[in-house]
C-alpha cells in the first residue's frame, strides 16, 4: 500500500511539468486518472529525440506510468458531466491549461470548488495566471533564458549556455508535487481544500536563491570570462577538463597545494586562492587545462581523488546506466508495455521505510481505463455505452 493510497487525482495536464507532478503522486500510491482528449494527449504522438515509438512516444511513457486513462471530450455536454461527477469525489485536480482555458471549459477552481470544497486544485502556468507575460508561451528554453540562469556559465562573447535537460519543467513539476502534498496535509488538519498556483518563472527563479542573493545583496554582477567556467560566482578552477585520451572530468574548487602534487605542477603551490581563483581566474583555468592534459582521464581522477580534491568523471548516458552506484540504488525501473515492449526508465527517487513507491502498471493507452473509471464513478454499462456512442468519452486506443 502506497503512502497516498486512497487519494484520487484527476490529471488534466499535458506536456512534461504537469504529468511529471501527477506521476510523482501516482508513484506514491495515489489513484491518478489521466483525463485526455478522445485522440489522446498530443505528447503521445510527438517525436522525442526523433523517436516516435510504435503507438506511444518515449516521453509519454516516462511521464505517465501508474495512471489510468479516461478519454473524454470536455467540450461536450456529456464530457463535462462526467468530469464534474469525478470531481465530486476527487482529492486533487491538476491542470496546466493556458490562462483562461480552464474557465472556458468550466473546470476553473471557482466552479470545481463549489462541487467539492475539499478539492486540492493545482493550477500550473508559464508565468502566472495574470500579469503582462501571462499569455506568453511557457516553454522550457524560453523560461531558462528569461530566468538569467544561462548567463551564469560559459564564455564571455559566446552564446549563453542552456541546460541539457528540460530543467524548468522538472523544477516546476517538483514544486507542484510539493504544493499538492502540503495542501493535502492542510486538508487533513482543517477539512478544507484550496487552490495551489505554481508557475515556471517563479520555480526556476527561486532555485537560484544563492546566485541571485550574491547579485541583490552582494552587488556582484554576472561576469563571464574567456574560459568556460561552469559558474560565474564560484572561484576558478571550476569546470570541465579533458584528459589526454579525450575523456572529460569535472573539477570543483580544489586546494592549490593538493592540485600541485596531484598533477605534478609546482606552479599551483605558489598560487594565492583569492588572487588566482577570482582576479586571475582565466589564467588559472588555462593552467589547469594544460596540466590535466598530461594524463589520461582516469589517471588524473585517481591522482586528484588521492589528494581529497572534488573531482568526478563526465558521463554519457551509457556510462550512467552502467555505473555501479546507479545499479545499487535501483535508480531505473523496467516494465513490459503492450505496444512499446520493454521499457526502462528512471523510477521514483525517494525511499520510504514503511510506504515505498510501487510500479503498478506502465503508461496507459488512450482511453484504456474509460470503462473502469466510469464504472467506479457509478455509471452503468448502458450509460457508458451511451456516452461512447455520443462521442463524449472514448474507449480503448484510438
Amino acid at each position: 500500500m502506497g503512502i497516498l493510497d486512497g487519494i484520487t487525482v484527476l490529471d488534466c495536464s499535458i506536456a512534461m511539468a504537469g504529468p511529471f507532478a501527477a506521476q510523482r503522486l501516482a508513484d506514491l500510491g495515489a489513484d491518478v486518472i489521466k483525463i485526455e482528449p478522445l485522440a489522446g494527449e498530443w505528447q503521445r504522438h510527438a517525436p522525442a529525440g526523433g523517436i516516435t515509438g510504435n503507438k506511444v512516444n518515449v516521453s509519454f511513457l516516462s511521464l505517465n506510468r501508474n495512471k489510468k486513462s479516461l478519454a473524454v471530450d470536455l467540450k461536450s455536454k456529456g464530457g463535462k458531466t462526467v468530469l464534474k461527477k469525478l470531481v465530486a469525489t476527487a482529492d486533487v485536480f491538476i491542470q496546466n491549461y493556458r490562462p483562461g482555458v480552464a474557465g472556458r471549459l468550466g473546470v476553473d477552481y471557482g466552479t470545481l470548488s463549489q462541487i467539492n470544497p475539499r478539492l486540492v486544485y493545482v493550477s500550473m502556468s508559464g508565468y502566472g495566471e495574470d500579469g503582462p507575460s501571462a499569455t506568453r508561451p511557457g516553454q522550457d528554453l524560453l523560461l531558462q533564458a528569461m530566468s538569467g540562469a544561462m548567463l551564469s556559465a560559459g564564455r564571455e562573447g559566446e552564446p549563453p549556455t542552456p541546460a541539457g535537460q528540460y530543467l524548468v519543467d522538472a523544477i516546476t513539476a517538483y514544486t507542484a508535487f510539493e504544493g499538492a502534498l502540503a495542501a493535502l496535509f492542510h486538508r487533513e488538519r482543517t477539512g478544507e481544500g484550496q487552490k495551489v498556483e505554481v508557475n515556471m518563472l517563479d520555480a526556476i527563479t527561486t532555485i537560484q536563491m544563492q546566485e541571485l542573493s550574491v547579485f541583490t545583496v552582494g552587488h556582484k554582477a554576472q561576469e563571464r570570462s574567456a574560459e568556460p567556467h561552469a559558474h560565474v560566482y564560484i572561484r576558478s578552477p571550476y569546470g570541465i577538463f579533458a584528459g589526454s585520451d579525450g575523456k572529460f572530468l569535472a573539477l570543483a574548487m580544489p586546494n592549490f597545494p593538493g592540485l600541485a602534487r596531484a598533477l605534478d605542477e609546482p606552479r599551483f603551490a605558489e598560487l594565492d586562492e583569492l588572487t588566482a581563483g577570482w582576479d586571475n581566474r582565466d589564467a588559472t583555468f588555462a593552467l589547469v587545462r594544460e596540466a590535466v592534459l598530461k594524463f589520461p582521464r582516469d589517471e588524473a581522477l585517481e591522482r586528484l581523488e588521492a589528494e581529497g580534491i572534488w573531482v568526478g568523471p563526465v558521463y554519457g548516458y551509457a556510462d550512467l546506466l552502467d555505473d555501479a552506484q546507479i545499479r545499487h540504488n535501483g535508480t531505473f525501473i523496467e516494465y513490459d508495455h503492450p505496444s512499446e515492449g520493454r521499457v526502462k526508465t528512471p523510477g521514483f527517487p525517494i525511499r520510504f521505510s514503511k510506504t515505498p513507491s510501487e510500479l503498478r502498471f506502465g503508461a496507459p493507452l488512450t482511453g484504456q481505463h474509460t470503462d473502469e473509471v466510469l464504472a467506479a464513478a457509478g455509471y452503468s454499462n448502458e450509460e457508458i455505452a451511451a456516452l461512447v456512442s455520443e462521442g463524449a468519452v472514448g474507449r480503448g486506443e484510438v
